[in-house]
This record gives C-alpha cells, sequence and structure tokens, in this order.
C-alpha cells in the first residue's frame, strides 16, 4: 500500500465552482416561482439550471476544471 496520498480533486475548480452557484441560482428562483404560481419562471428557472450545467461542462474542456492548464495547482 502506498503511502502517498492522491487527491482526486472533489471539483475545486472555476468550473465547478460556476456551475454550481448557477444551478443553486435556478434552483431558488424556481423553488420561489413555484410557489408564487409562476409558471413561466419555473421553466426559465429549469432553463438557467440546464445552461449552469453546459458551462461547467464549457469552462472544463476550456481548462478551467480539475487539473486543468488555466488552474493554478492547490498548495497544502
Amino acid at each position: 500500500m502506498s503511502t502517498e496520498h492522491a487527491d482526486p480533486g472533489h471539483g475545486h475548480s472555476p468550473a465547478a465552482w460556476t456551475a454550481v452557484v448557477i444551478m443553486l441560482v435556478a434552483i431558488a428562483v424556481g423553488t420561489v416561482a413555484f410557489f408564487l404560481d409562476v409558471p413561466w419562471l419555473v421553466w426559465a428557472s429549469a432553463g438557467l439550471l440546464v445552461i449552469g450545467i453546459i458551462v461547467g461542462w464549457a469552462l472544463a474542456r476550456a481548462g478551467y476544471g480539475v487539473d486543468g492548464a488555466k488552474t493554478a495547482p492547490k498548495v497544502h
């Protein structure tokens, strides 16, 4: 068994943070819109949720994901 610990990253990257913030805003807006019975805003927030997923994927492909070319390694 190796004593070296390999950190899988756990999504600590600009791509992951951006995607999660967009999706959290979408869920919060969608929840309030559902409570206030505004169907078009519920569907718009569902679309924003999908946009958050796409933005996270695009940023990861652009090098802003875990161990990406455009991210600085975290020093412990």
